[in-house]
């Protein structure tokens, strides 16, 4: 189910079939906090990020991330380079010092 769709049914719930706030998030699996938050606003609100970015780390290695993904992109991908060896080369070869998670899209932290 849609995350709109389901907006939708709970707010038509409580407000116009009467059902109680706590019995809406019962019934439909979510936290009470969450059912008022949608009880609030008539469409979801759009997610706004506060502030930019930041990676002080990363940020000096990006052009150099961008310039191995290119170049990438003119050989086999069998033979493309993971992020970890994104990683080993940025370390290795630039002096990087962040380190690396195994959950992120593009496993390099600062």
């Amino acid at each position: 189910m849609k995350h709109v769709d389901l907006y939708g049914r709970i707010r038509h719930a409580v407000l116009i079939d009467g059902m109680s706030r706590r019995e809406a998030a019962h019934i439909f699996g979510i936290n009470r906090r969450t059912v008022e938050k949608m009880l609030r606003f008539s469409i979801p609100p759009d997610y706004r990020r506060n502030k930019e970015i930041r990676r002080p780390k990363l940020d000096a290695y990006t052009g150099i991330i961008d310039q191995i993904l290119e170049a990438d992109q003119l050989i086999p991908k069998k033979q493309r380079h993971t992020s970890k060896r994104v990683f080993e080369r940025l370390r290795d070869e630039h002096g990087f010092a962040g380190g690396i998670t195994v959950n992120a899209a593009l496993a390099i932290t600062a």
